[in-house]
């Protein structure tokens, strides 16, 4: 496979392409669509050094189909997905405007309203993102377009991997950050681990700099800038503009908070905090249309504006509450379909169906249909609870695999839910210590830690090792992953002594265990001077 791809190309007999940016982990064409008589963008993951990655290809094609499921305004639409010469691509809206760095570089500080409405609409989308467990991880002013009628497009969603537990021990992937420096929060800089409150992180720097005209923290190396995101506060912005009204002075600093848990709770919070100082919003010279020029989607977004009726009733008005997560599903993937009709005849009929259902799930996942395939799997499993039983086998069998497939797309949050309804069903049928049981909880941690509810992750974490000990003993390697996942967790939301507590105590049992030199114990030794280093960091800083 070359390296380079040529300077023009035609893409898949379609796709008419010139080169336009590359930088991180993707490369982008502009285009056109020579079936469909459109202009478009085309992203192929950017292997480093040129080396094909099977497990960044995995993981680029996921968010792929993840980045497709969220239908959002500011988010450039997903055309279509293939693979050229070994090298995913994604096929996707082209977006003309211009990008906040840009604004930034040639204006210097923007405008207080437009900085909190640019900010605003940013959490707009986030808010729907972070819904469909989706996290940005490069989140900074050249992600950030605003287009002629003064919306916002929130560009590469995708592009950035996804981590899981697996690469907590990570900051980089074959030499390659996942992150800017210049925006990249504590936690991913100590840890590897992204959650919805780093994007909220990225977000405070980008406020910052929309309002001050310069970072929160440069450094003469990316060590150097790292360095200050973990450990320095960020300098006052009535430094740079007195003018900035205190409570939006005080939100930036909130969203620069060393500890995500100190962070705000979510987007939508951040959002109505902002939308006070979102005025005055004369249209800015050079970057966008005239106040008297045709601007369709101005109209649009006036009208949808005053909708607030039956849009924004409560489900229980509606008859019926959702199940847990059902309505960012619906932002993302539609209303699901209606209950499928039992099927008739016997019970053996009735399982060859169920297995019928689940065979089509898979067919659909192959093809990367994920919506519906999940679709298909929660309608079998509404008139298999009805037939059977939550509790029986080959149910059991097929919500596992829901929960399994949400995890695996990504969806931690509607997952987690699933893990947690299986564990507590299976205690109830084959007691608290079956290994099923044990399982699902591990998995609910997990899916816990990767949406950033640490708190909750650890607390989930703790129950499950003592449980697990009773069982298993100190020294199962189950046990021990477990132990590594705890000081991993504490290591991310900077709880470093615990995290150097659990880590001593479990290198100690690894080295006896497997010896100095098992790829286990390395990795629990680097994980130790990680969070020894950074404690050092932290007490220098104080």
């Amino acid at each position: 496979m070359r390296g380079d791809l040529p300077t023009v190309m035609v893409l898949d007999d379609r796709y008419e392409l010139r080169p336009l940016t590359s930088g991180g982990m993707g490369e982008v064409w502009e285009g056109h669509d020579t079936r469909l008589k459109r202009e478009v963008a085309v992203k192929f993951l950017k292997f480093p050094d040129g080396v094909h990655d099977e497990e960044l290809v995995r993981r680029f094609l996921r968010e792929s189909r993840v980045t497709a499921r969220l239908q959002h305004p500011g988010v450039p639409a997903v055309f279509d997905q293939g693979t050229h010469e070994g090298r995913p691509y994604l096929v996707m809206q082209r977006i003309h405007g211009v990008t906040v760095s840009d604004l930034i570089a040639e204006e210097g500080a923007l405008p207080i309203g437009w900085a909190a409405a640019i900010a605003a609409q940013v959490c707009a989308v986030l808010t729907a993102a972070h819904h469909a467990s989706l996290v940005h991880r490069d989140l900074k002013p050249s992600n950030v377009m605003l287009e002629p009628e003064g919306t916002v497009k929130v560009l590469d969603f995708g592009l950035a991997v996804a981590l899981d537990l697996s690469d907590f021990s990570q900051i980089t992937r074959t030499g390659q950050l996942i992150g800017t420096p210049a925006y990249m929060a504590p936690e991913q800089i100590a840890s590897g681990i992204s959650s919805p409150r780093s994007d909220l992180y990225a977000l405070g720097c980008t406020l910052y700099q929309m309002l001050a005209g310069q970072l929160p923290f440069t450094g003469a190396t990316s060590y150097d800038t790292m360095n200050k995101q973990v450990s320095a506060p960020p300098p006052p912005l009535h430094i740079y503009r007195p003018e900035v009204p205190d409570p939006l002075a005080d939100l930036v600093l909130h969203l620069l908070a060393k500890n995500p848990e100190d962070r705000p709770r979510s987007a939508q919070e951040v959002y109505e905090r902002l939308l006070p100082f979102a005025t005055g919003l004369v249209p800015l010279t050079g970057a966008m249309d005239p106040p008297g020029r045709s601007a369709p989607t101005r109209m649009y977004a006036a009208v949808v504006s005053r909708v607030d009726g039956a849009a924004a009733a409560p489900a229980e008005s509606r008859g019926g509450t959702p199940f847990p997560g059902e309505a960012a599903r619906q932002a993302v993937s539609g209303p699901a379909p209606a209950d499928p009709q039992p099927a008739p005849g016997n019970t053996r009929v009735d399982r060859v169906v169920l297995k019928e259902h689940r065979a089509e799930a898979e067919r659909l996942l192959a093809e990367s249909r994920t919506s519906e395939a999940v679709d298909v799997v929660r309608s079998a499993l509404r008139t298999a609870e009805k037939a059977f039983g939550a509790l029986d086998s080959d149910v059991i069998d097929l919500r596992g695999f829901l929960a399994d497939m949400l995890f695996n797309e990504g969806d931690y949050h509607e997952a987690a839910s699933e893990f947690a309804v299986l564990a507590a069903d299976l205690a109830q049928r084959d007691g608290p210590y079956a290994d099923l049981v044990f399982h699902y909880r591990r998995r609910e941690a997990t899916c816990r830690t990767l949406v950033g509810d640490t708190t909750e992750a650890l607390e989930l974490m703790h129950r499950l090792l003592t449980d697990g000990q009773h069982t298993r003993g100190l020294h199962h390697p189950w046990i021990l992953d477990l132990r590594r996942d705890i000081g991993t967790v504490q290591l991310q939301s900077q709880q470093y002594e615990e995290a150097i507590h659990t880590l001593r105590s479990l290198l100690n049992d690894l080295t006896q265990v497997y010896g100095p030199f098992h790829s286990r114990t390395v990795k629990v030794r680097a994980l130790l001077e990680q969070a020894t280093q950074n404690l050092g960091q932290q007490h220098r800083s104080s």
